[in-house]
């Protein structure tokens, strides 16, 4: 496995990192395809093998329990020391008031209870997971330095919003000389480029390390256009995605499977190899509910594509509308 730099800070972060939304409890949360305890050992095990060393959760994945089953598979596999921990805050954890966003309660409140659950003292990474457009964005740096400060989280990182925001984030902190956000998680496959027009410039002239999520695009860059499976069916998010685009997303699906089959690899690997190779991508989130998948992201963490098959990947890309911030 390879390890670089997160931005420009001197973590040491492997190429490939496991998204841990598969794993939790399926009737608690919105997964109903997610993976039990005794299911995703298996899985966080296979990567700490393979190298991975950055394990990507969020407080909402299943009412908590993906950071609970991190947390204990973590403390049985690793320690502490060897692996970087991920979390996100902003979803709804309770009903009622303060029961969501990143107003200063909620950031100090959910800190504690997700280090509860993962069993750990601090999180490596601390992430914002949406914009909150009703608490001022001074309000919740200033949270998050002081979580910081407090050592509960050694960086924090932010994800999907636009372009705009993140700069007026960046400029924010550091006129009041608050922790600066270090990574940002975003939307990026090869269905869903819009992030090559603002937010992938920006993260490069601003040294932000970018680690996108669904690099797969749910798994549609994998399989037949017409192919469903579980997940699928039942991924309402996910169907969101990709609305109104479908005859320009199947033709880049036809080529994604050509040259997987001129190459002889599963498509997956063709699929990932091209976020990989995109300049100031540090590395993709990969998800997991069969160890092939793992597999799969390994071995494209070592493959390169050549210039002509980038050319043939990106050709029939279309405008997409703006999606992936809700």
């Amino acid at each position: 496995m390879e390890y670089v730099k997160l931005g420009r800070t001197g973590l040491d972060v492997s190429r490939i990192w496991l998204g841990c939304m598969s794993y939790g409890i399926s009737d608690r949360g919105s997964h109903a395809w997610t993976l039990n305890e005794e299911q995703s050992r298996p899985f966080i095990r296979h990567a700490l093998e393979a190298g991975i060393n950055v394990f990507d959760t969020a407080n909402v994945y299943s009412d908590g329990t993906s950071e609970e089953f991190v947390g204990r598979a973590l403390k049985d596999f690793a320690r502490r020391e060897e692996v970087v921990i991920a979390t996100k805050v902003h979803g709804r954890m309770h009903k009622g008031p303060n029961g969501a966003g990143l107003s200063r309660r909620a950031i100090m409140q959910e800190i504690d209870a997700s280090l509860r659950r993962l069993g750990t003292d601090y999180v490596d990474l601390y992430q914002i997971h949406r914009w909150d457009y009703e608490t001022p964005i001074e309000e919740t740096l200033e949270a998050l330095h002081d979580v910081v400060k407090a050592g509960k989280a050694r960086y924090i990182g932010a994800s999907s919003m636009f372009a705009w925001q993140f700069a007026k984030a960046l400029a924010v902190a550091e006129r009041h000389g608050w922790t600066r956000f270090v990574s940002m998680q975003n939307y990026v496959n090869l269905l869903y480029r819009e992030e090559e027009r603002e937010m992938l410039p920006l993260c490069r002239a601003e040294g932000i390390g970018v680690v996108p999520w669904s690099p797969l695009a749910r798994g549609r860059l994998t399989r037949e256009w017409d192919e469903a499976s579980a997940r699928s069916e039942t991924d309402e998010f996910g169907k969101s995605l990709y609305k109104g685009t479908g005859d320009a997303d199947r033709k880049v699906v036809d080529v994604v499977a050509a040259i997987a089959a001129e190459r002889g690899v599963p498509r997956a690997q063709i699929a990932l190899a091209w976020v990989l190779g995109k300049p100031g991508i540090t590395a993709p989130i990969v998800g997991a509910t069969k160890l092939v998948h793992l597999d799969d992201a390994i071995a494209a963490s070592k493959l390169t594509l050549t210039t002509d098959e980038v050319v043939r990947l990106e050709a029939p890309y279309v405008p997409h509308g703006v999606v992936g911030f809700s």
